[in-house]
């Protein structure tokens, strides 16, 4: 088997400008194999970044009318939605796939919010004060929500770096006073997500998609809510799971907890807790692509045909050149399955040796395709093995014909060929 290898590539070497031309339909249908399996990777694995954004493995758990999110500025509270108690927290941490978990009240678009001539217009958070670490931020300057800020109903308020900079622009906000409901709110600090994450924006689509908390977050203690909005209302949770495998998981056993405690309810109109799915959310825009990606693959293929062919021409066109050596061969004692083992594993070689300039040149062009368009790639591993395997195969099937042909001759007439 290796002396057939070697002489395989002695062939290719000896030819070396008709090895090319005969590879060279290989070398483009593995090459846009791999460029397009790599942006098609890279390309949802960026839509699951998007989503998913610094890994931070939290699952925010909404109530829901229907299919409805409740927006409590314009609907009424809902009866029979309990507050969550100690113990349902508790039995949520509990869940293997659950690590931490915090609660929240929130307005997701607010005008009640000013800085001497300036409107804030972003989202208005109440929180506990574990909702920091379950979501991943850090202090970037100032200071924390401490027990006394919740226990003594603390005017206090943290701003993210978004909410900072459109309110303060330049000036530090540390000690200013802000107006939230006309009632004065003193900014303690300014937070940051560790992960400095941002999604990639290539259209308009992906900027309704991902941006929609692009005008920042004010943070106040869940304990001043009610003082706020003048009554009770229920709180939203967010929990953290131990993987990002673990969220859809997670999330729809945390729902499953907080819906079962809801009572009277309306068959017709169920109110219910439900969690973002960001995995289903991203495999969904991932899947709209699949039929065109699937077609682009189809027509790649199709040049690998057209390789197979060239490569069973030039198969056909070596044996009519090598009838001589091949009736040699036979004259002194080469059986048929010597001579058929030869050429194929020419045809082999000279298929794969195309396999693998092509997955270079495929890096290669995805990696241009990448700066020029700034579309994300990723190089798939397992691809590459396919290719090589693939262009291998491809070499066997097309090379059977011209293998059987040579291991067939009649050594006497092959001899007196001229």
């Amino acid at each position: 088997m290796f002396e057939s290898v070697t002489l395989a590539f002695q062939g290719i070497w000896g030819h070396k400008l008709r090895s090319f031309l005969t590879m060279l339909g290989i070398i483009i249908g593995i090459a846009a194999i791999m460029t397009i399996v790599s942006t098609i990777q890279g390309t949802n694995e960026q839509i699951k970044q998007n989503l998913i954004g610094s890994g931070t493995d939290a699952v925010k758990i909404e109530l829901y009318q229907g299919d409805m999110q409740f927006d409590f500025s314009y609907t009424q509270i809902p009866e029979g939605v309990p507050m969550i108690t100690e113990d349902v927290k508790k039995q949520i941490l509990d869940l293997e796939e659950v690590s931490d978990l915090a609660l929240y009240n929130t307005r997701r678009y607010t005008d009640c919010i000013f800085y001497q001539n300036t409107t804030y217009s972003g989202a208005l958070f109440g929180i506990d004060n574990k909702y920091f670490d379950v979501y991943n931020y850090y202090v970037q300057y100032g200071r924390n929500f401490d027990e006394s800020d919740f226990n003594e109903y603390k005017k206090v308020a943290i701003l993210d770096t978004v909410a900072s900079k459109s309110l303060f622009e330049s000036e530090v906000p540390i000690g200013k006073t802000i107006e939230i409901f006309e009632e004065p709110y003193i900014v303690i600090g300014v937070v940051d997500k560790v992960s400095k994450f941002k999604p990639v924006i290539n259209s308009i689509s992906d900027y309704q998609t991902y941006m929609q908390e692009s005008n920042g977050e004010i943070f106040i203690p869940n304990s001043n809510w009610t003082i706020l909005y003048n009554y009770n209302e229920p709180e939203n949770i967010v929990i953290k799971a131990r993987s990002t495998d673990d969220m859809a998981k997670a999330g729809n056993k945390a729902s499953e907890i907080l819906s079962n405690r809801i009572v009277n309810q309306d068959e017709n109109n169920k109110i219910s807790y439900k969690n973002d799915d960001l995995l289903k959310q991203a495999k969904q825009l991932q899947e709209l692509g699949t039929s065109t990606n699937n077609q682009l693959l189809l027509i790649a293929s199709i040049s690998l045909v057209v390789g197979g062919i060239g490569v069973m021409n030039i198969m056909l066109v070596s044996v009519t050149e090598r009838t001589k050596e091949i009736g040699l061969k036979r004259a002194i004692g080469a059986k048929r399955k010597r001579i058929l083992l030869q050429f194929l594993t020419e045809a082999s070689v000279l298929t794969s040796t195309g396999g693998v300039i092509g997955i270079i040149v495929g890096i290669i062009a995805a990696q241009i395709i990448s700066k020029v368009s700034m579309v994300p790639v990723a190089i798939s591993i397992p691809a590459t093995i396919i290719s090589v395997v693939f262009s291998m195969v491809i070499g066997i099937i097309f090379g059977i014909i011209p293998a059987m042909k040579a291991s067939k001759l009649n050594p006497i007439e092959a001899l007196r060929s001229e």
